[in-house]
């Protein structure tokens, strides 16, 4: 029986710990803030939402680091009323920003909402800015990164099947288009070059022939001679 329970307890671990993993943990003065998807993987062109927990910051006497003392702890006792005081900024790529609200969770006092559709892939910083109480906030924080759609969805639609039909048509294009265009370059080239060949041989053509002349008046003159 000790066995069972042994091997149920291996199996609950792996969950617990992956949730875990999924959320990031930070410390502000004297408050401890988690931020993390409601619905993992988090992929491109669903609309997730980025859930906040706030809760006060238990004293680490052996832990001197803030952050790591954060971590060592769990989410209890939340703080309520943040709604209005917090807001979430979310970063893309260093030059697109989207600061939204948070919805208060009804049944979670400290924890909160803020709903957002991500239409790419990657990682996004995400900005908590505004107070917690009577405390100033303004932490950046990491959130796991948006998986792209297409490498998750199985089996294949239609659809997606048809825009990369159509984007590997259009990257054709481009290229034979690429091509047309050095073909005529090159045809300008040569047109020039003969331009240039035509103009010097109708120089050097007068001056041989007028050569030629010179030479046989000066044989003529020779043979008279």
């Amino acid at each position: 029986m000790n066995y069972k329970y042994l091997l149920l307890s291996l199996l609950f671990i792996p969950s617990f710990a992956g949730i875990a993993y999924g959320h990031t943990v930070d410390a502000v003065g004297e408050y401890r803030v988690e931020i993390g998807w409601m619905n993992e993987p988090v992929i491109s062109g669903e609309t997730n939402g980025l859930e906040l927990y706030v809760s006060p910051l238990e004293a680490c006497p052996d832990i001197p680091i803030l952050l790591e003392c954060a971590n060592s702890q769990e989410f209890k006792n939340g703080i309520e009323g943040l709604r209005k005081l917090l807001k979430i900024q979310f970063v893309y790529d260093n030059t697109q920003t989207i600061t939204l609200p948070f919805v208060a969770d009804h049944d979670v006092p400290g924890k909160y909402y803020a709903f957002i559709t991500p239409t790419v892939s990657g990682y996004f910083q995400a900005n908590l800015i505004g107070k917690i109480l009577e405390t100033p906030v303004n932490l950046s924080m990491h959130p796991p990164p948006i998986a792209e759609r297409s490498y998750i969805e199985f089996p294949q639609s239609a659809d997606l099947a048809l825009t990369e039909v159509i984007d590997d048509n259009s990257k054709l294009e481009q290229r034979i288009t690429l091509l047309e265009n050095t073909i005529k370059n090159l045809e300008v080239s040569n047109d020039n070059k003969q331009d240039e060949i035509d103009g010097a041989y109708v120089v050097v053509l007068p001056i041989t022939i007028i050569g030629i002349i010179i030479a046989i008046i000066a044989l003529l003159k020779t043979r008279k001679n």
